[in-house]
């Protein structure tokens, strides 16, 4: 990207030094900024009172003319927060476990210094963020960003569920280990939801899913209809009984929406064959949840502890997020 009314701009680093290599990245943006005529970069690590958000808001009180975040996906969703709305560029440098944002977006997952380089010769492109107002049961409240999504009941559950460890050796495999320890003891609660400004909806749920992008790691599309760009938040209810109802869920989320959906034949099958009724999909801008006892929720990965009510939205365009030239973005 020019270097726009600043003659000598400079780009800012938010790093999770415990995801990335550190050196390795300072010292490639040093020389991708020097190669573009940018003054020199700045640099700003997270920790455990600060994931990103003030990193990146102090970053751009300092003037830069492009954040980028090196990180997993919780460092991706806490810079995100600062960034939402300011329309200055933003680069997701994947350095996670799950890279969940920059797998939707279409991004490489092994090559760092593509999207570095991105911040210079490529492009940006709006992007929609979620917001979720969670509630505790004292009444205080507190509204955090999602950039995937934002998850109650089972879903919490098996993120809590998932031992670091084993991510630390398998990568995103692990989660469906933390799903296995999860399911046995996973009991329905009962929720009341609302959609826009839509009538109310009282119904029993293992997990309610509110997403702003629905593709997860092997190909398998959670949300098969969700955009990025859209301004829409695309919801699923999941409520199986029983072990039948499981294979359902599964069957719907791997086989009917990866694999059915994504061929002509396919879809005629679905089409004969009707809804599942273990898992529910829906659509609106804004959704609010009201839960009859404390319940887990998590945002991106990130355990978010429980909550009594839970309400999400969508901001539209709200990240300027950064591309490589020739990025296709059809599929957002």
């Amino acid at each position: 990207m020019p270097a726009s009314e600043n003659q000598h701009p400079h780009a800012a680093l938010v790093l999770n030094p415990v995801k990335v290599d550190a050196k390795k990245l300072r010292t490639t943006l040093q020389s991708l900024s020097k190669k573009h005529g940018w003054a020199p970069p700045r640099f700003y690590e997270t920790s455990v009172a600060d994931p990103g958000r003030q990193a990146a808001r102090t970053a751009m009180d300092e003037g830069a003319a492009a954040v980028l975040a090196a990180g997993g996906d919780g460092t991706v969703r806490s810079v995100s927060e600062a960034m939402a709305g300011t329309g200055i560029p933003f680069s997701i440098v994947p350095g996670g476990t799950g890279n969940l944002f920059a797998r939707n977006l279409g991004l490489p997952l092994l090559a760092p210094e593509k999207m570095m380089d991105a911040v210079f010769t490529g492009f940006t492109h709006p992007v929609d963020i979620g917001w979720a107002e969670l509630t505790q049961q004292d009444g205080t409240s507190s509204e955090h960003g999602f950039v995937v999504l934002a998850g109650m009941g089972l879903d919490a559950d098996m993120i809590a569920n998932t031992r670091p460890d084993l991510k630390k050796t398998v990568g995103w495999i692990a989660y469906l280990e933390g799903a296995a320890r999860s399911l046995p003891g996973a009991k329905p609660f009962r929720v009341v939801y609302q959609l826009d400004d839509g009538r109310l909806h009282s119904t029993k749920v293992h997990s309610m899913l509110f997403a702003n992008c629905g593709a997860l790691p092997a190909g398998i599309a959670l949300m098969p209809d969700a955009s990025l760009d859209d301004g829409t938040m695309d919801i699923a209810v999941i409520q199986p009984t029983g072990p039948l109802g499981w294979m359902g869920v599964w069957r719907k989320v791997w086989w009917d929406n990866s694999v059915l959906r994504r061929s002509r034949a396919g879809r005629r099958v679905l089409e004969r064959r009707g809804k599942e009724a273990s898992i529910r999909y829906l659509r609106g801008q804004r959704a609010e949840a009201a839960m009859v006892s404390p319940t887990s929720v998590e945002l991106d990965g990130d355990e978010m502890g429980t909550a009594v009510r839970m309400a999400c939205r969508i901001q539209q365009g709200g990240l300027s997020i950064v591309l490589p030239a020739g990025h296709d973005v059809s599929h957002f």
